[in-house]
């Protein structure tokens, strides 16, 4: 039994390398975009199941956003990105506990080198996703309360407590960064390495408790990433 904390390296396309989290990560995409095609293709007033079925889904992450923003207009800007984030983490954090991944693979001299392994058990993808989001935060607080009243916020030359509070307010966006990834990718990466040692101990039926956990875990660290986005948003486009 091998744990390796960086992904490995599975291919190459030209000099790029492909590693097998990333692999995982693009499996995600194409399911997901093939998923929005089949629930969208045939909407109708009254909802089939399945049209009914990614509805709910939906309404839930508006409401829970709409709770956090507390303007309706507002919200509906914002949703876009907000649930595509808490669907990406979610699904790449479930698809990494199919049977298979991180058990199939091949061999490279003595090192067994999984085909493909959670995409939030690479820190790359976590501090991919954490730099979006900051970046969007900021973004979404020009856009609100425009550059010059927004930069206020980071650089003030009003009187030294002003200054002070600004370089502590630069030094919190950089650690936000730190803490989207690192607890999104600790905790994944944690309950990766949980099932594959209680496999290796007692296989077959031991590890179903963890497996469950381990879906309840990955749902709720998609909810907390998604709502400390919300915050931080919720945060940057108030004045006060």
């Amino acid at each position: 039994m091998e744990i390796s904390l960086a992904a490995e390296k599975i291919a190459h396309i030209g000099s790029f390398p492909v590693t097998n989290s990333m692999a995982l990560s693009w499996i995600t995409t194409i399911f997901l975009i093939i998923i929005a095609f089949i629930a969208t293709r045939k909407v109708t007033f009254v909802p089939s199941k399945i049209q009914n079925f990614f509805e709910m889904i939906l309404e839930f992450l508006f409401n829970t956003a709409n709770d956090i923003i507390d303007d309706e207009k507002a919200t509906k800007r914002y949703f876009p990105l907000i649930a595509t984030i808490f669907i990406f983490i979610i699904t790449n954090n479930w698809l990494g506990l199919i049977p298979g991944v991180g058990s199939v693979g091949f061999h490279e001299g003595e090192k067994f080198i999984p085909l493909f392994r959670s995409a939030n058990a690479d820190l790359n993808t976590t501090l991919a996703l954490a730099i979006v989001a900051v970046i969007a935060i900021q973004v979404f607080g020009v856009a609100a309360m425009g550059a010059f009243k927004y930069a206020k916020k980071f650089v003030n030359f009003k009187g030294p407590i002003d200054f002070f509070l600004g370089i502590l307010e630069i030094i919190g966006e950089f650690a936000r960064m730190i803490s989207f990834s690192f607890r999104l990718f600790g905790n994944v990466f944690a309950g990766e390495v949980l099932l594959l040692v209680v496999a290796f101990l007692v296989p077959f039926v031991a590890p179903l408790p963890f497996f469950f956990l381990e879906l309840f875990v990955g749902f709720v660290q998609a909810l907390v990433f998604t709502m400390l986005t919300l915050v931080f948003i919720k945060s940057a486009i108030s004045s006060h």
